[in-house]
């Protein structure tokens, strides 16, 4: 598949089959991860693979709303780094999350972003989601979760992004 089709057909995918997604197609996932760019190349970022539903419903209550369909998902990934290392480590963990959402669906697996950082586990509460997560998968202090890709086959389907519907508009050469 061409690479712009692969980026016209990944669309976030929140409902998955009932069926476990295969080790290797997990590994492959992380690894695509772990090629992504870093600022001075100091690849800040850990990953947490989880399969376990008990795990996957606590994930599912992160945040107050745009987490519950991990409770469905048959695996997530944890995308979290070391805050210690880069100053830009929101950008490189991001970038690394992106990379894992291509790797799933040229793997014929749907994905689904959960934004974490700055996020709190309930409106009403102090606690936040990072460290409900950090919490939960006992990460250490000098890490934080900048989000949750929830994976799986994909149990709904979504038309791929119109090319006729993008703005272009918000396209610029050589000035504002």
């Amino acid at each position: 598949m061409a690479f712009i089709d692969l980026v016209k057909k990944r669309r976030s995918i929140r409902k998955y089959e009932d069926r476990k997604v295969e080790e290797e197609k997990l590994q492959s996932i992380v690894k695509a991860a772990l090629m992504a760019p870093s600022s001075k190349r100091c690849q800040p970022w850990h990953f947490v693979v989880v399969d376990d539903k008990e795990t996957l419903a606590k994930l599912s209550v992160c945040r107050e709303m745009g987490s519950k369909f991990l409770e469905g998902a048959p695996a997530a990934i944890i995308v979290l780094a070391d805050i210690t290392l880069s100053n830009v480590w929101t950008e490189d963990a991001s970038i690394a999350a992106a990379y894992m959402q291509l790797q799933a669906e040229d793997l014929g697996l749907g994905s689904c972003w959960v934004q974490v950082r700055n996020r709190k586990k309930t409106e009403a509460g102090d606690l936040t989601s990072d460290a409900y997560i950090r919490g939960l998968i006992n990460a250490p202090e000098n890490l934080s979760v900048e989000c949750i890709i929830g994976v799986g086959y994909k149990g709904e389907e979504k038309n791929p992004f119109d090319e006729a519907k993008l703005k272009l508009d918000r396209i610029h050469k050589n000035s504002f």
